[in-house]
């Protein structure tokens, strides 16, 4: 079964019962036992929901793993995978990571004793260097945010491989249409479902596929002891935003290589960041290991100042958190989503003041592209 065929006949679909096409909203907290422990497959929400299980099945379907898991948020689903891990363990980190993977491993997770380093993954002999005796895990997030670094998926599954580590990927970016790190040899892949497959700025959600029973296993009893779990509603949003993902990342696609063409020709623009330009670093690895590049574009104006100027002035991009929905967004990095960075390491990584992040919709490209020339202009 292809991908765009998977989003609408993958997992669990449609009612046995009522011949409902649409996976129920199954609204409910406690199940009806036949006897004491003698339950139907569910007993507690908390454990398991049927609309959830749905969207659970469907995401492994897609991302070609054992089985998946929904969560509360991004964050929690990044938080639930790093229990699988002891106090005194550590992770090598993709350094141009979200500033919320940044702030959970550097203000929450360390006082907890699980270590970390921040590594540029572009480079597997930084890899290497960073990986000590307790190392349990590589994190990388590829396409990064918001500078689009590449990582080759299948040179880091080889050093995770020969150190036995998990390979640990944040495919938020690419999504499961563009980009299937399982095939690569990756272990456990999570999303920010709350962007693209969600879609439409309605749901805050995360998700996690892993990729062996065993790991299966210890993801459920983690999830189940914290309760980090997403609710049947949201579920059944993300449901429904899975079966247009397809469609929405090729249109998306187009909207943005027409986007990035007028950017290189702007006079005010100094900096262009898009894994699409064959001038971009990664740009062979991403074509090999991705079948598009997706709508996120960085671009620098060379001032703090000046980007305010552009965000002050946008009609059609809408100034907001977020990315990956059907709506063009609009933000500055330094001030938002990766405030909590400090700024001496935002310097070092390259995210500068004037570096404006925009995440591309549906929306007429002509339209997107009136309202950045109106924005640029003197």
């Amino acid at each position: 079964m292809r991908s765009k065929t998977k989003m609408i006949h993958g997992g669990i679909t449609g009612d046995e019962k009522t011949g409902a096409v649409s996976v129920p909203i199954y609204q409910v907290s406690t199940y009806k036992q036949d006897g004491a422990g003698n339950h139907r497959g569910y007993e507690y929400s908390r454990t398991g929901n049927p609309t959830r299980t749905a969207l659970e099945t469907v995401i492994a379907d897609l991302e070609n793993g054992n089985a998946g898991f929904a969560f509360g948020s991004g964050m929690a689903a990044i938080s639930s995978v790093m229990m699988l891990f002891n106090a005194g363990d550590h992770v090598v980190m993709t350094d141009d990571v979200y500033g919320g993977s940044y702030r959970v491993m550097t203000k929450v997770l360390n006082r907890f004793n699980l270590h970390h380093t921040f590594t540029d993954t572009s480079s597997t002999e930084a890899v290497e260097a960073a990986i000590n005796e307790n190392t349990k895990a590589i994190f990388v997030e590829t396409p990064t945010n918001p500078l689009l670094k590449i990582t080759d998926l299948q040179k880091m599954a080889e050093i995770a491989k020969k150190h036995d580590l998990l390979l640990i990927v944040d495919n938020t970016f690419a999504t499961p249409y563009w980009q299937q790190p399982m095939n690569f040899g990756a272990d456990i892949v999570l999303h920010s479902a709350t962007k693209y497959i969600g879609g439409h700025s309605d749901v805050v959600a995360g998700l996690v596929v892993v990729k062996t029973k065993e790991l299966a296993e210890q993801l459920h009893f983690i999830q189940n002891s914290v309760g980090a779990v997403l609710g049947p509603q949201d579920s059944w949003l993300l449901m429904r935003g899975i079966k247009t993902l397809a469609l929405r990342m090729e249109a998306i696609e187009e909207n943005t290589k027409k986007i990035v063409s007028f950017l290189e020709n702007h006079k005010k623009v100094s900096t262009i960041y898009y894994p699409g330009r064959e001038s971009h670093p990664g740009h062979g690895i991403a074509v090999k290991q991705a079948a598009g590049f997706g709508g996120m574009v960085s671009f620098d104006v060379g001032s703090g100042e000046e980007a305010e100027k552009v965000l002050a002035k946008v009609r059609y991009f809408t100034l907001a958190e977020s990315l990956g929905a059907v709506e063009s967004l609009i933000s500055i990095p330094a001030k938002m989503t990766h405030a909590s960075i400090p700024a001496d390491r935002r310097r070092e990584l390259g995210i500068t003041d004037g570096l404006i992040r925009i995440s591309i919709g549906i929306e007429d490209a002509e339209d997107l592209i009136e309202d950045l020339q109106a924005a640029l202009h003197e």
